[in-house]
């Protein structure tokens, strides 16, 4: 008795069908993401169970729960720290501290390590599909060619009443695959205790296996210390920073109140463009949740960062910039001006992040022109500071004040002729900016890199605002946990009639915990330039302001 042959359109659907689960779970198992994990670098791998499990050589393996879905599990093979991120030319004991801040981001901020590495796992898994597609339609296409048409129809004829055992065949061969990528059987996985290192924090209910679980456990109450205390300081610092936002703008909508309607001219009245303005971060994710409650509450058209986002500029460091991007409001552009302390891998992070980062051009950000470039010098801890460029920050900024000179156009009655102009030099290093302020080309800058805050200040023909660390870091410590410094954002105001920032505003929180904001403060005007008023020479104006740009403090 012969078998019926199912319809053609049937054999042709279940033929699709098949190589596309075959595709799907290659890419899916096989999907692989290099990142990091705390100050470790590390490979991600997809498995078909349900857990998440670390690798850590001779110490053994974390088990906990898995983030992905479809019973889709991780496993992390941990490799060394990186050389540039542990090469310190201090003691041995200072060189663990720096790992253990390492550390204690992963534990601050597990949720951004899950969701970047998920993100990395889901592009590759797609690649691995799409390249196993590619592979099986060229195959089939050259089989064909091949075979010829003759024996195409004797194989037919042989493999179409075979078709249900054949697609049954293919659907085991899958299961089989898949299933081999298990890392641990349930009942393994069951018996597993769970560590009490992870007590109260973000993986508690982890299990840790190996000899060395015990050592563990036992000998990990600094890290789960550092971790609660981290928790505290910055839940604590996180309400007091709302209630001084929301007291501040009470006061000032009270204000407002009491003077009644204002005039047309009346800056009140003006649209103004607001700037949320953070700096040397140094990747202090105990900050983030800070900086998304201030963006959200002040609503920024524009964000500013002046650089030093990460500490060494290393691959692991990735996972703060990833956590900062998370604090801006959507639809809110961030623009950029790496430091000394960032690397070509965190401008590529910042860039896949949708962020803006200045390279040395005028780009316009919601009616704000802005001038800017990455920091010419690198430091790295342990290896000291070099030129990163083939310029040094003096060259650096003479280039930059051409490009602002060029845009401004030539020198006039009433100011520069051009009417694109900058409105603003964003950069890392103050210093690097001199030259633009002094030639009045550029009427006002922003930089970090002091870790302290100086200004606004007149400087040249323009005016000069340097900004403290965000992220509270202090010359010689890193700035993971609590704050050993005050932490400084700063909100400006831009008036796009006029092209001039008119005030500026700060938010501090301090090491205690608590957290101000200032009322605002007028910015004061740059030094008008020589042919801005007729019949009177340079001299004469400046003497009627009181200012000269050789006079002018400089802020260095």
């Amino acid at each position: 008795m012969s078998r019926p042959n199912p319809p053609r359109w049937l054999r042709w659907t279940l033929a699709g069908v098949a190589a596309a689960v075959v595709c799907l779970t290659f890419g899916i198992t096989t999907a692989r993401a290099d990142l990091s994990l705390g100050p470790h670098e590390a490979t991600y791998g997809v498995t078909a169970n349900d857990r998440l499990l670390a690798d850590l050589g001779p110490l053994g393996t974390v088990v906990t729960d898995s983030p992905l879905p479809l019973n889709l599990g991780v496993r992390i093979t941990v490799h060394e720290i990186p050389a540039d991120l542990s090469a310190v030319d201090t003691a041995s004991f200072d060189a663990l501290s720096g790992d253990l801040d390492g550390y204690l981001q992963f534990f601050d901020t597990p949720q951004q390590t899950v969701r970047t590495v998920a993100w990395a796992l889901v592009w590759d898994a797609a690649r691995g599909t799409g390249a196993a597609a590619l592979v099986l339609v060229a195959a089939g296409f050259g089989l064909r060619i091949l075979l010829g048409a003759a024996r195409r129809r004797d194989l037919a004829r042989v493999l179409a009443p075979r078709t249900w055992e054949i697609t049954g065949a293919v659907l085991v061969v899958v299961l089989v695959a898949s299933t081999a990528t298990s890392s641990a059987g349930p009942e393994e996985r069951a018996s597993l205790p769970a560590s009490p290192v992870f007590e109260g924090t973000a993986l508690e209910g982890a299990r840790i296996t190996g000899r060395l679980a015990g050592v563990i456990d036992t000998y990990s109450g600094q890290l789960v210390e550092t971790y609660q205390a981290n928790e505290v300081f910055y839940a604590g610092a996180r309400e007091r920073l709302n209630e001084a936002w929301d007291a501040r703008v009470a006061e000032q909508e009270a204000a407002e109140a009491e003077q009644g309607p204002t005039a047309s001219d009346s800056p009140e009245s003006t649209d103004y463009v607001t700037l949320l303005l953070v700096s040397d971060l140094h990747c202090n994710t105990g900050m983030t949740p800070l900086i998304r409650d201030l963006a959200s509450r002040l609503a920024p058209d524009v964000m500013l960062n002046a650089g030093d986002t990460t500490i060494n500029g290393t691959s692991v460091e990735s996972v703060c910039v990833d956590s900062f991007a998370s604090a801006v409001p959507d639809g809110v552009p961030f623009v950029v001006s790496d430091g000394n302390h960032d690397s070509r891998l965190t401008t590529a992070t910042e860039l896949a992040n949708g962020q803006i980062v200045l390279d040395g051009d005028i780009v316009e950000v919601e009616g704000v022109r802005i001038l800017g470039d990455r920091d010419p010098l690198e430091t790295r801890i342990g290896s000291g500071t070099v030129i990163a460029r083939e310029e040094t920050p003096e060259e650096a900024g003479e280039r930059l004040r051409d490009v602002a000179c060029e845009a401004a156009g030539e020198p006039g009655l009433g100011g520069y002729t051009a009417e694109d102009r900058v409105d603003l030099l964003l950069i890392h290093q103050p210093a690097v900016g001199d030259a633009a302020l002094e030639s009045g080309c550029v009427p006002f800058q922003i930089s970090g890199h002091m870790h302290t805050r100086m200004g606004p200040e007149v400087v040249g023909y323009g005016v000069r605002y340097v900004n403290a660390s965000t992220g509270g870091a202090t010359k010689g410590n890193t700035s993971v946990g609590p704050l050993r410094d005050s932490s400084e954002m700063t909100v400006l105001r831009f008036d796009p009639e006029r092209r001039r920032f008119v005030d500026w505003q700060l938010v501090e929180v301090t090491p205690e915990g608590e957290a101000s904001v200032s009322e605002r403060t007028p910015i004061p005007p740059p030094v008008p330039l020589p042919d801005e008023v007729p019949g009177d020479t340079a001299e004469g104006v400046m003497s009627g302001t009181g200012w000269t740009p050789s006079s002018a403090p400089s802020g260095n």
